[in-house]
């Protein structure tokens, strides 16, 4: 019974963050990237971002001089370990500096996950848009002003009107959704000290196989229900359907031991990459971006909501 009831408000919370999410219209000339997870903490031994800061960096500034819009789906920032966010912005003032150069030139969005839930309240935002750093020596920058948070995104494309949902995916996950503060909790306070000595989060679908394939079996349930392309994190799973397959997708996270993993969506196709470190023949160290897969026609996964599979 307890199963169904989790099931029955899963998917209400995903229509209804579909219904409400605004709209952003796309073409087959558009070029967007979309990471989540990131998971950004205070420099500390439980930042898990820190190893992979340099990869998301360079990935980052890649596809800002490639002219790509930048959508990140949630968990951006780590606040459940972390009270103040001041603190991340200050210890990752570079990524919130190419942030900046993102917002300013209207090519940002950002979802909250329920690690950043509390990005949805207006009063953070503008403990955001207030703080300045030095980034050189006497010159100072308003970092992330005019940022807005979203649940959710819906991308349109002018020409079909077809249409993809963009959410984290702990709507899909009561413990992390609708109990989000209880989790909270048990993170800041019994699960970030264990971790320490090893011990795993069992509230983490992330952290738990099992977990994650009960989160991933609903939201692709939505999915089938809907006939709605799906792209969401939460997981930290990457997930890239076949064509003629629920089009559920999500994008991984960028704290993989080794690397970190996004999604493209340009030139009317999807493709699933990966950012990691690589030794050149000569021992020299570079940064490499590798196709995990596709890239694949959208159009191909918009045959599955016209019912044409």
């Amino acid at each position: 019974m307890l199963i169904f009831f989790k099931k029955a408000v899963a998917f209400k919370r995903l229509s209804k963050v579909f219904d409400s999410a605004e709209e952003i219209p796309f073409d087959d000339s558009s070029r967007i990237i979309l990471f989540s997870d990131c998971h950004r903490g205070d420099g500390s031994w439980a930042d898990d971002f820190s190893k992979n800061q340099n990869l998301y960096f360079a990935a980052l500034t890649h596809y800002y001089e490639e002219n790509y819009i930048y959508i990140e789906l949630g968990d951006g920032d780590e606040l459940w370990e972390n009270k103040k966010l001041s603190a991340i912005m200050q210890e990752h003032s570079d990524v919130f500096w190419l942030l900046t150069r993102f917002i300013k030139e209207g090519r940002f969005y950002s979802l909250f996950g329920n690690h950043d839930i509390v990005k949805r309240n207006s009063g953070i935002i503008k403990s955001i848009e207030s703080r300045n750093f030095n980034i050189r020596k006497k010159e100072y920058l308003t970092l992330c002003a005019g940022i807005k948070f979203h649940e959710g995104l819906v991308l349109s494309h002018r020409a079909t009107k077809d249409k993809i949902f963009l959410v984290h995916g702990h709507q899909a996950d009561y413990l992390n959704d609708g109990l989000w503060r209880i989790s909270r909790f048990l993170v800041r306070y019994l699960w970030r000290p264990l971790e320490l000595l090893g011990v795993n989060d069992p509230t983490s679908p992330a952290k738990n196989h099992k977990k994650k394939a009960v989160v991933e079996r609903k939201l692709i349930e939505w999915v089938k229900r809907e006939n709605q392309i799906l792209v969401a994190g939460h997981t930290h799973r990457p997930m890239f359907p076949e064509a003629g397959e629920p089009p559920y997708f999500n994008d991984g996270s960028c704290v993989h031991p080794r690397c970190i993993t996004g999604i493209e969506i340009a030139d009317g196709k999807i493709t699933l990459v990966k950012w990691c470190v690589k030794t050149k023949h000569d021992g020299a160290l570079v940064v490499s971006r590798d196709v995990l897969a596709g890239p694949k026609k959208l159009m191909d996964y918009f045959r599955f909501q016209a019912g044409i599979v």
